[in-house]
């Protein structure tokens, strides 16, 4: 295994395509075969046409490629984002699908000027003022409502209710009422992807399981001939349930149009003055970017070349990708993980794997628009049934709940907040639980957006952290600041010694800091921890300073 310190860096721009354009294609190809399928099922699951989620991963891959500050990111619409737009066309269409969609076009327009100014004003250090609690706690319930939500669509019911508790309550009445084949086809494809998920052979790994599901479904789909309505018979058992006649037809599978064009739709800016208007470019605005801004990083955490994505310039880059999308018809994007994930573990060398990407998606529903329609719906539901699994795993609030009680309060009092209101008020009322169980354990109100921190250097090769006071997720942007442009291959030690409090927040990114930094050849200790009291056995704990 070669030192990943020691790789010899890609070229960028032209010079990377022809030295790495074989590698790059190849990983193109494969994440294409994932993007497709869930760029239909997460466009359909927002309220928006099927083609929708199409156009926004080809502008991701042919535009934000080329402009973006990332290396190995895909961009793309996401599941997170699901909650956001559905909403959004919801509460602005007020029943009318195809007025709250082309509403919800120019709410994207508007947010996605709002993102890029971010990113020109370097502001994506701002995505730090969210405790990982919250944050963690936003993405579980949004993995909880797209299951809610999706659990209907795989089983071939349409839910009447029109809530989303009333949604949840009527899963067992769905499971009642399921359309057999239509919840088989779903049900294969749900157990075809954790199977998947268990296997660790590498070969069979480079397989994507999304695009196996698609072909199940489309084997099944021809099976019970879904292209034609026709009724028939369910045969159980009489002396547990009733004999019933079941529909089946195209209402089940994909509906897209017949000619790529035909798929484009323009915004409606007509509603740009009401307040609902504005509520919804907030939450695409702070939702869109803030998970951008977290996938962006994590994925720079699995680069084997160790690069760092210049933020600020990708959160721009995303931004100009969503003008263009919203203005067009398509989702709004963000630098999505799962895909971005694969785009690594397939090999992929630059930026041009992203363009690859986009090009055969292109390329694929110009040619084939007819195959796309032949995928059942229920398939695509399967895929985001899973995916909305991963995000609120038993393991996540396992994970939550290793780092302190508090922690997981924080967490679940966001879960709650964001099913019983919506995702902006939850995540409010999410950060306000954090910031007052830090002021029950002594946080001033001064300090809560101030933190007082010292740096010495003591010679050429060492420098001196020192931290004051309070440090907790709201008062340390200026530290993260300081140390997005610190030098590197240096002596750095983190004195904690006069911190009242660091939080969970602070001691995640100082860790993770330290790691990269010594990662990069430098040295990076932390420091002045012993007279401190844990809230619990996890290394990145509460800390508090006994008195």
């Amino acid at each position: 295994m070669p030192n990943e310190s020691k790789l010899a860096l890609p070229k960028s721009g032209i010079p990377g395509l022809v030295e790495n354009w074989r590698s790059d294609l190849l990983s193109g190809f494969l994440v294409f075969l994932i993007a497709l399928p869930l760029c239909l099922g997460i466009a359909m699951a927002s309220g928006f046409p099927p083609m929708s989620g199409i156009i926004s991963a080809i502008i991701g891959g042919l535009i934000v490629s080329r402009i973006s500050g990332s290396f190995m990111t895909i961009n793309g619409p996401a599941a997170g984002l699901i909650v956001v737009i559905v909403d959004a066309v919801q509460s602005l269409g007020q029943g009318d699908a195809m007025a709250g969609y082309r509403f919800t076009l120019a709410a994207i327009v508007v947010a996605s000027v709002l993102q890029i100014l971010l990113g020109v004003f370097k502001a994506g250090k701002l995505s730090a003022f969210f405790p990982s609690s919250v944050v963690h706690g936003m993405l579980a319930a949004i993995g909880i409502i797209i299951m809610a939500k999706q659990i209907h669509t795989l089983l071939g019911v349409k839910p009447e209710a029109k809530t989303l508790l009333g949604t949840i309550a009527e899963i067992p009445h769905s499971i009642m009422e399921m359309n057999p084949e239509v919840s088989l086809i779903g049900l294969c494809g749900l157990v075809l992807l954790i199977i998947w998920s268990l296997i660790k052979q590498p070969t069979l790994k480079m397989i994507p399981a999304p695009l196996l599901v698609v072909m199940l479904g489309l084997a099944l789909g021809q099976y019970f001939d879904l292209d034609h309505i026709h009724q028939y018979l369910f045969l159980p058992d009489a002396k547990i349930l009733p004999h019933h006649q079941f529909t089946i037809g195209p209402t089940f599978l994909v509906a897209v149009p017949e000619h790529f064009m035909a798929g484009f739709y323009f915004p409606d800016f007509s509603k740009i003055a009401t307040s609902e208007f504005w509520v919804s470019v907030v939450t695409i605005w702070l939702v869109g970017s803030l998970e951008s801004l977290l996938s962006a990083t994590a994925v720079d955490k699995l680069d084997p070349y160790k690069r760092n994505s210049n933020l600020n310039r990708d959160l721009a880059a995303v931004g100009a990708g969503n003008l263009v999308a919203g203005m067009v018809g398509g989702l709004p994007m963000i630098a999505e993980i799962v895909r971005s994930s694969a785009n690594v573990n397939n090999g992929a060398k630059t930026s041009w794997a992203n363009f690859f990407h986009g090009a055969l998606l292109l390329i694929f529903v110009a040619l084939f628009p007819k195959l796309i329609h032949e995928i059942p719906l229920s398939s695509l539901a399967a895929l985001l049934v899973f995916t909305g699994f991963r995000l609120a795993s038993p393991s996540e609030f396992a994970k939550t709940l290793s780092v302190g009680l508090d922690n997981f309060a924080v967490f679940v009092v966001t879960i709650i907040g964001v099913i019983a209101t919506d995702l902006l008020v939850g995540v409010a009322i999410g950060i306000v639980v954090e910031l007052l169980i830090h002021i029950s354990r002594g946080l001033k109100p001064s300090n809560v957006f101030s933190l007082a921190y010292h740096v010495k250097q003591t010679d050429s090769q060492t420098y001196h952290i020192a931290v004051s006071g309070a440090a907790v997720f709201s008062n340390f942007i200026s530290l993260k600041s300081l140390l997005a442009d610190f030098p590197e291959q240096k002596t750095v030690f983190f004195d904690l010694t006069e911190a009242d409090l660091i939080d969970h927040t602070v001691m995640e990114f100082i860790h993770h800091f330290a790691e990269e930094y010594n990662h990069a050849g430098g040295k990076c200790e932390i420091v002045g921890l012993d007279d401190h009291h844990s809230y619990s056995d996890h290394h990145l704990a509460v800390r508090r300073k006994l008195s």
